[in-house]
């Protein structure tokens, strides 16, 4: 009886070990280099943290993918050094031996994106979904910048945001690679949407969010802060990292 209880446990225990052996080959867990498949990268946004990005975490994992998930000091440094820490040394730099590496972004992460590959080539470049990026700038920033605390709550990368030809998006030309881009329609801050076109997300408005080249479209009634959250933008950035376009077909 002995005998068999062990035969038993040594039985599990190789099965366990090559289940673990079958998930690290296939998706990448349980470390950092990957054989294969892919690596979805998320940044978060301006004045936020990795923790605004973690309900996307789940879903991209469920879909197969490995997920690192960006901390960087957004209002710490000016979006020219941001790009390469964020997309670079702390996104793609970890997704190393993936067959393709994705991006999803949250506002100024949108920016650093477009600015590094302006500049910069990933050659396993997979699919980018921005969600509520100011692609055009934000007029928040226009008539807010000279407000006194303004620097100190956004940092030298808010004020690169704006639309005036000085501005980071304003210098930028459109996108050469696979990208769907979300925009929000509702807003809580009234007081920032007066200086917004209408219709806004409580901080740029649904026209500013676009940037010649694009690939795809969508708008959801979600504010800004919270549009990441949503189940409807995190069900549609997992179907376009997939497939390249959003799901349209209504299920």
């Amino acid at each position: 009886m002995r005998s068999v209880c062990l035969h038993q446990a040594v039985a599990d225990k190789l099965i366990r070990t090559i289940t673990v052996a079958v998930c690290v080959a296939l998706f990448g867990f349980g470390g950092k280099a990957m054989a294969s498949g892919s690596c979805v990268v998320l940044i978060h946004g301006l004045a936020r943290t990795s923790g605004a990005m973690k309900p996307l975490v789940a879903p991209l994992q469920a879909a197969g993918h490995k997920v690192i998930n960006v901390d960087y000091p957004s209002r710490k440094k000016i979006i020219e050094e941001l790009a390469p820490l964020a997309v670079k040394e702390l996104g793609a730099d970890e997704c190393k031996g993936a067959a393709q590496v994705h991006f999803v972004t949250h506002s100024l992460g949108g920016i650093l994106v477009r600015y590094y590959l302006e500049r910069n080539v990933i050659k396993n470049l997979g699919r980018v979904v921005m969600i509520a990026p100011p692609n055009q700038g934000s007029e928040v920033v226009d008539h807010l910048r000279e407000v006194p605390g303004y620097r100190l709550l956004n940092g030298p990368a808010g004020m690169q945001l704006g639309t005036d030809e000085n501005s980071i998006p304003s210098q930028m030309g459109g996108v050469d690679f696979t990208l769907g881009i979300i925009a929000g329609t509702n807003t809580i801050n009234p007081i920032l949407s007066q200086y917004l076109p209408n219709p806004d997300d409580g901080k740029v408005s649904v026209e500013s969010t676009k940037v010649e080249g694009m690939s795809d479209f969508m708008v959801f009634p979600h504010t800004h802060t919270f549009i990441m959250r949503s189940k409807q933008v995190i069900n549609q950035t997992t179907y376009f990292i997939e497939h390249g376009e959003f799901d349209r077909s209504g299920k």
